[in-house]
């Protein structure tokens, strides 16, 4: 590999300065207007500075909890750093009597504007600062998505302390990882099975004051155990003053959020995020994928993705309160089958998903066009195909042809309104790659779905894809005002892609050698993935480094681009992943899509209905699992082999080919623990579950 390096940034197109690229997009152009953030006109960073109340800072990053940092502004980034008070105080101020919340209690609706959403985050910051909340000490929160988990978040950030969001999914030793690590003064709990697991580790928390439970009621009455009535109510005794004097104090360039890595290769590493890193990237990235200001039009979404997470966490909690977004929340059994009933209910104008949740819906509306008589499946097959085509050919410009517009009207509307999308505009995809199956399947649909490329040490998204910025299989354009550079370029125009700007974390909180692997020593921030930009400044990942692999014989393979194909090939595969580091040869792990079971979310013996006529077109009569695995039915291997053949055909050597794979009895989940919370693969989990199997493909 070249040493070569590429930087590149998203600039303002009517300033064409020597040694930067031009801009992108034309979305930049709408970003101009609200940049400034209050700004009248544009100034120099050393005005801005002048004013900023910033915390002294001599570096970029710190691992300290109580540590500020410089801030990566320049003339792409010149607006004003603001707190997370500051951010919510400007959107009260504009947004006030609309709705900011929707929970489903029963058959109502409970609405609360963003005047009451203020005012009810004060009054928990009050109740923090009550049960003595200490500076820089966090709230960890521990349940699914709710307005008690949201007012608990702001509440933290007000009194001063840092929230921290905990996987439900985590076990009790990994939510004391967590707690004691961002030395936790309160613990707030969704439910007696959240506490259970906090109540195993709670002698082992020195700094834990109390534990709070925003849902049900409490079984038992337990020391410094609260209710969240009667958490609120502890505020009571604390003034205003007080409150607004803990407010004051703050500066943008400290931190007030964690986001905990889900740990797949170790320890969690807890992602330091300052106000100005939330309060940019609110403001920008959301911007990037055209999410409208409530004054233009209210935006609503639908909340159900981990908050834990920086993706749901930045797209639905912060964003949220930036733009003044009406966010409504699922029930906390939404991935098990009822989030489409809460999307039908409340109808999005935008909504994100993990890929993974993607692949469900798609499952889930070929199953019901396979239940439908002849002609109606003929009918949906036909404006698919239509939509498909369409798509694939449509330019910006083009004008949308009169059977695209009868197959979108007569059939793929009524299809999108079943889904709960009848006014969704934007459709996002992020934490993890799509496969191209998906995003076809999406567009004869007649829905594009954007992706977002970041990590949590980037706050969220640093490349956005939207309605201004698409192109099929891409992570779209940066995002105006921040920067990239692709690292170690190879022949093919693939490097590492390295971040900048203002939505750069602070560090990783007590890992200082963790933090300099992450930062290089001008502060760019590595990620580990590599890909290639176009010369329209698309940008494609094609691996993560860590995840490539390097064959005995020296050869480099990107696994993400083969097990898309196998999966393209074999509509019957769940799930794939490429096998082969530091071996002669390739093999693989595959799993048979099947039902989940809906109370455990456990994948079942049962094929799904697509797996089962991929079957019956075979001649094959299986219909479960076991009936396959073992080279029992001979059929299905058979075109599994046939498949992986054509996929091998078009290896650019031979050393790219798969040479042996094996069927699993059991299709991947996040409760198995071969993926994670996001539903991304966890490869070396799945290495060390499926060691056996592995050592069988490489013995002489």
């Amino acid at each position: 590999m070249s040493t070569s390096t590429q930087i590149h940034q998203q600039t303002d197109p009517t300033n064409n300065q020597p040694g930067k690229s031009l801009d992108c997009s034309p979305m930049t152009e709408n970003l101009q207007q609200d940049a400034g953030d209050g700004l009248s006109e544009k100034k120099s960073i050393e005005e801005v500075l002048a004013v900023a109340e910033l915390a002294p800072a001599q570096s970029l990053w710190t691992t300290e909890a109580s540590g500020s940092v410089q801030l990566r502004m320049d003339e792409l980034c010149p607006e004003q750093p603001i707190t997370v008070h500051q951010m919510f105080t400007n959107s009260v101020q504009k947004y006030g009597k609309l709705t900011a919340l929707a929970s489903k209690r029963g058959n109502k609706w409970d609405k609360v504007t963003f005047s009451e959403y203020y005012h009810l985050s004060r009054m928990a910051a009050k109740s923090f600062l009550k049960l003595g909340l200490e500076r820089f000490h966090s709230v960890a929160i521990l349940g699914f998505n709710s307005a008690e988990w949201f007012i608990a978040a702001v509440g933290t950030v007000f009194a001063g302390g840092i929230m921290a969001g905990v996987y439900t999914t985590n076990s009790a030793d990994a939510c004391l990882y967590v707690a004691k690590d961002s030395k936790a003064n309160v613990i707030v709990v969704e439910n007696q099975k959240q506490l259970d697991k906090i109540l195993q580790i709670k002698d082992s928390l020195p700094h834990l004051k109390a534990i709070v439970q925003y849902s049900g009621s409490l079984k038992e009455k337990l020391p410094n155990l609260y209710s969240w009535e009667e958490f609120i109510g502890l505020g009571m005794e604390v003034s205003d003053q007080e409150l607004d004097e803990v407010i004051s104090s703050q500066k943008a360039n400290q931190c007030c959020v964690l986001i905990y890595t889900s740990g797949t290769t170790g320890s969690p590493k807890g992602v330091m995020l300052s106000h100005d890193n939330i309060t940019w990237t609110a403001h920008h990235a959301s911007r990037a994928g055209d999410m409208q200001p409530a004054e233009i039009r209210q935006e609503s979404l639908v909340s159900y993705l981990p908050l834990s997470h920086i993706a749901a966490q930045i797209y639905d909690l912060w964003t949220g309160i930036q733009w003044g977004e009406q966010v409504s929340f699922a029930q906390p059994d939404a991935l098990k089958g009822t989030l489409v009933d809460t999307l039908r209910e409340v109808a999005p104008t935008a909504h994100m998903g993990v890929p993974r949740v993607w692949e469900k819906i798609m499952e889930k509306i070929k199953e019901g066009i396979s239940r439908c008589g002849y002609m109606k499946r003929k009918l949906v097959t036909w404006a698919m195909s239509v939509s498909l085509e369409a798509n694939q050919r449509l330019t910006k410009d083009d004008e949308k042809s009169f059977l695209f517009t009868l197959a979108d009207s007569l059939v793929l509307q009524k299809l999108r309104a079943e889904l709960g999308f009848s006014n969704c505009v934007k459709f996002f995809s992020g934490a993890a790659p799509i496969g191209s199956e998906t995003l076809q399947f999406f567009l004869g649909l007649n829905i594009r779905l954007y992706e977002a490329y970041g990590m949590s040490e980037s706050s969220g998204p640093h490349f956005m894809s939207g309605p201004k910025a698409y192109r099929f299989s891409s992570c779209g354009k940066v995002v105006p005002g921040c920067r990239y550079k692709l690292l170690n370029v190879d022949s093919d125009g693939i490097g590492e892609v390295c971040f900048w700007g203002r939505n750069v974390f602070m560090g990783f909180l007590n890992l200082e050698d963790k933090t300099k692997e992450a930062l290089d020593e001008d502060g760019w921030l590595r990620s580990g993935d590599l890909g290639r930009v176009d010369e329209d400044g698309f940008l494609y990942i094609t691996g993560r480094i860590k995840e490539l692999i390097i064959t005995a014989g020296g050869e480099n393979v990107p696994p993400l681009l083969i097990e898309d194909a196998v999966k393209h090939e074999l509509p019957i595969i769940s799930n794939a992943m490429l096998i082969g580091d530091k071996r002669k040869y390739l093999s693989m792990l595959l799993t048979l899509k099947c039902t989940i079971n809906p109370e455990t979310t456990e994948p079942t013996d049962i094929l799904s209905l697509e797996a089962v006529e991929f079957c019956q077109r075979l001649g094959s009569l299986s219909t479960k699992v076991s009936d396959i695995i073992g080279g029992k039915d001979k059929l299905v291997y058979q075109s599994i082999e046939e498949g992986i053949a054509r996929v091998n055909s078009k290896a650019t050597s031979n050393a790219q080919r798969i040479q042996k794979w094996i069927i699993l009895g059991k299709d991947f989940s996040i409760v198995g623990g071969e993926l994670g919370p996001t539903m991304k693969l966890r490869r070396p989990v799945v290495l060390q579950m499926y060691h056996s199997e592995i050592e069988s493909f490489y013995r002489e």
